[in-house]
């Protein structure tokens, strides 16, 4: 016999899962240089390359500002992003539910006058 799992104890594992591996496994990660910044270091065109226009930002470059211990403002940082996109996820999620992913007969998108309209019928 198969055990159900809901959906919101699946989100929620998978929420404390990716919070795990930020907190406690993202802080050891390398922090020697890979990539295209390897690749301009070895090279030897690093010495052109300019901050990102987002470089001042209070969780850039894996940190967060005003964080000395350099562990935990790295995983303070993966908590962030992970909170951040789970939010946009889930509104993105009940946007599209919302809508239900129904267009209308004429190619058009739906509008709020068809989903009240829906519910009234139902």
């Amino acid at each position: 016999m198969r055990a159900r799992v809901g959906f919101g104890l699946f989100l929620a594992l998978g929420l404390v899962v990716a919070a795990g591996l930020v907190l406690f496994v993202s802080p050891r990660a390398s922090s020697e240089p890979d990539g295209l910044e390897k690749v301009a270091e070895d090279e030897g065109f690093i010495e052109g390359a300019e901050d990102h226009a987002l470089a001042d930002t209070p969780t850039a470059d894996y940190a967060v500002k005003g964080v000395d211990d350099e562990a935990l403002s790295t995983g303070l940082s993966g908590l962030i992003g992970i909170t951040i996109t789970f939010a946009a996820a889930g509104a993105l999620f009940f946007a599209v539910r919302r809508t239900g992913g129904r267009s209308r007969p004429d190619g058009a998108p739906p509008t709020s006058s068809d989903s009240s309209r829906d519910g009234a019928a139902a």
